[in-house]
């Protein structure tokens, strides 16, 4: 289903500028943008995915990973093709830069009202845009969110974080929650691994948590490339001073993948020596995943260090949190659905 896109803006000589991802992309007639999805068609913007639906998925919350959103809920995951970066590592790239490597738009047809109904049919508590971009699909996103608003269903972002000011103010009475890929905090990661730069990501970020959107932050490290402890606790302290000190950070496990295969694994110890990094600069909570059974996947009281929720994966084995509150020293968690 070809459909008129949302915000973009018409220029001379039919060409059209997209205001949706921090791209800005200046699209002359015939043409689409980076992502490979949104095309000009004689001076008007036009969604190829709408309707699009490549994958779909019932997860835990916890894969997006969501630690303090409704946890132990399910959450109704979807994406379409596309991407607006290029990450050299991507885990999902046979779906995200599909478009890019071999100029295919795949998947099968769905409405915003069918993936509302598939959600409360599962028994999910949220719809999850995810697996690729949502801010290349958002006007499918968009419409999918008013409906599960209405229905009392939340709404999640898994993103790159790259979207305008325009994106954010647009979505934000929809979007309840999002995680947000912080790929790394230098401009030379950005620009040179992902083709995009750290600034918007940082922008959004900050416009995402004044606008009351719960936000967890996930940064993927990768070895020799965003590991080291400047460029990490420089990450950190973003994170605790502009976002606060209640808000998540995850530290993902690197697994060769794409066009990334000549790196190891993300050694357990590294790990553990950023999740210090986090801690130390105030941030309450800092996890590490694709680590099964680590230590670094438990939730701890911020204040008596008591643990409260122990997870192996995506799965809670244990929960010992009252009303959102410490049983030990009754101090509240932070987070939503707790």
């Amino acid at each position: 289903m070809i459909k008129a896109a949302m915000l973009y803006e018409r220029l001379a000589d039919n060409k059209v500028r997209c205001n949706v991802c921090a791209h800005r992309c200046v699209i002359f007639d015939g043409r689409r943008g980076i992502c490979g999805v949104r095309e000009n068609r004689e001076g008007e913007l036009f969604s190829l995915v709408y309707g699009l639906v490549v994958s779909e998925a019932v997860d835990p919350i916890e894969k997006k990973p969501l630690f303090h959103f409704y946890p132990g809920t399910g959450s109704f995951s979807f994406a379409t093709v596309g991407c607006n970066f290029h990450c050299r590592w991507c885990q999902n790239w046979s779906i995200s830069q599909v478009v890019r490597d071999e100029g295919r738009l795949q998947g099968y047809r769905r409405t915003p009202e069918e993936l509302v109904r598939l959600a409360r049919a599962y028994g999910c508590l949220s719809i999850a845009y995810t697996y690729t971009e949502p801010t290349i699909f958002f006007d499918f996103a968009y419409d999918t969110a008013k409906l599960a608003h209405a229905a009392g269903i939340a709404n999640v972002f898994v993103t790159n974080g790259y979207l305008t000011p325009e994106a954010v103010e647009t979505i934000q009475p929809y979007l309840d929650a999002a995680n947000v890929d912080l790929k790394g905090f230098t401009e030379r990661v950005y620009r040179k691994w992902c083709g995009a730069r750290l600034q918007p990501v940082l922008d959004a970020l900050k416009l995402m948590k004044r606008a009351g959107i719960w936000i967890e932050v996930t940064t993927l490290i990768v070895p020799g490339l965003n590991d080291s402890d400047e460029e990490l606790r420089d990450a950190a302290e973003f994170v605790a001073k502009e976002l606060g000190v209640e808000t998540p950070w995850h530290l993902s496990r690197f697994y060769p993948s794409y066009q990334v295969l000549d790196r190891p694994p993300t050694p357990v110890s590294l790990l553990h020596r950023a999740r210090e990094i986090g801690y130390a600069a105030g941030l309450r909570y800092v996890y590490e995943g694709n680590v099964p059974g680590s230590e670094g996947e438990t939730t701890n009281c911020w204040s008596c260090h008591r643990p409260l929720i122990r997870r192996y994966g995506f799965r809670i084995i244990a929960y010992w949190l009252h009303q959102g509150r410490c049983p030990n020293c009754g101090v509240t968690l932070d987070g939503v659905g707790l």
